[in-house]
């Protein structure tokens, strides 16, 4: 009797679950992520790391869905009308990078007073996550990542570098250049911004010509470093067309195959890391649980960067970066 007892309950119990599973899955978190262009080389990959934790989302009868401007002309503005679709849409939780501050904040405030949980990622810091009451913030702390490669060029001997900022005014990458100019004063030398049009980023001639024109008018720059992947591609062309190679120490944020190949050649010093496949990875999955399961973390910020890839480690980035992820 006690056997058929135990065996009548443990049915009973395992339907309770199969309901419960059924209504997780049917109630599954909707995640709006607040992107860069799906073919920016390094918001790809920050988007591969959302869709991957968007599968989990989605075996919990969720969904992740990815916004993303057509261009970065008019950046702010845009992503705040972003912001506002993806709240118009009812979501569970949205992810986005607080880029520029004094057009996107009212839309992200907009969202936590409609009670929707929100974590900011990729840019604006850990004082931007509280100043908008967001749970939490992902990704890189860039006036800290601005001082860790200024710090690397002071200690290589570099005296004047280059910042070359192809988004000016965005709050990252003002904060990047900052950070290199704090930090290599104080080994003795000097950095300055080159501001170049919104409207160059990913135009890789006007770019190339800028750095050219800039290097040869000044020739005590000794380094150069741009503000994305892409960008380190059209300097090293023109660093190259400046017959400077000899003397222009290259440099970036963020990376890509091309720029680790030239780092393992020798040809760019180092580029500053943060991980972009994490940011959208661990943005994703932290908002997935808390929205099915009430799950948080008690770190805040969750950084993933920064961190330097030179001559001692591109071999170990060059595996991720063969499968997508670095």
């Amino acid at each position: 009797m006690k056997a058929i007892t135990k065996l009548l309950t443990a049915i009973m119990l395992a339907g309770v679950a199969a309901t419960s599973a059924t209504s997780a899955m049917a109630d599954g978190a909707k995640i709006f992520v607040i992107g860069g262009k799906a073919d920016d080389p390094f918001w790809s990959k920050v988007k591969k790391g959302a869709d991957d934790a968007g599968k989990v989302a989605e075996l919990t009868g969720g969904s992740v869905t990815w916004l993303g401007p057509q261009n970065y002309d008019n950046l702010g503005p845009d992503a705040a009308k972003l912001i506002r679709t993806a709240l118009s849409q009812k979501p569970s939780a949205i992810v986005g990078p607080d880029w520029v501050p004094e057009a996107m904040d009212d839309a992200f405030k907009e969202v936590v007073a409609a009670g929707v949980p929100l974590i900011i990622y990729n840019s604006g810091g850990m004082d931007a996550a509280k100043r908008l009451g967001a749970m939490n913030y992902v990704g890189n702390e860039e006036y800290a990542a601005g001082l860790g490669g200024g710090t690397y060029y002071g200690s290589h001997g570099s005296k004047n570098v280059l910042c070359v900022n192809t988004l000016p005014g965005a709050t990252n990458t003002e904060d990047r250049c900052k950070g290199i100019a704090d930090a290599i004063t104080k080994s003795g030398g000097k950095s300055t911004q080159l501001p170049l049009p919104s409207s160059s980023f990913g135009n890789p001639t006007a770019v190339a010509e800028a750095i050219k024109a800039a290097v040869l008018k000044d020739n005590t720059i000794d380094g150069v470093i741009t503000i994305s992947a892409g960008d380190a591609n059209s300097a090293a062309n023109a660093i190259s067309q400046a017959n400077a190679g000899d003397k222009v120490k290259l440099a970036s944020f963020d990376m890509d195959e091309t720029g680790l190949q030239r780092i393992k050649a020798g040809t760019q010093m180092f580029a500053v890391d943060q991980q972009p496949y994490l940011q959208g990875y661990l943005a994703v999955s932290l908002l997935n649980g808390f929205a099915n399961y009430g799950l948080d973390l008690p770190t805040k910020p969750v950084l993933t960067g920064p961190g330097i890839v030179d001559a001692a480690n591109v071999d170990a980035t060059m595996a991720g970066a063969a499968a997508g992820a670095r």
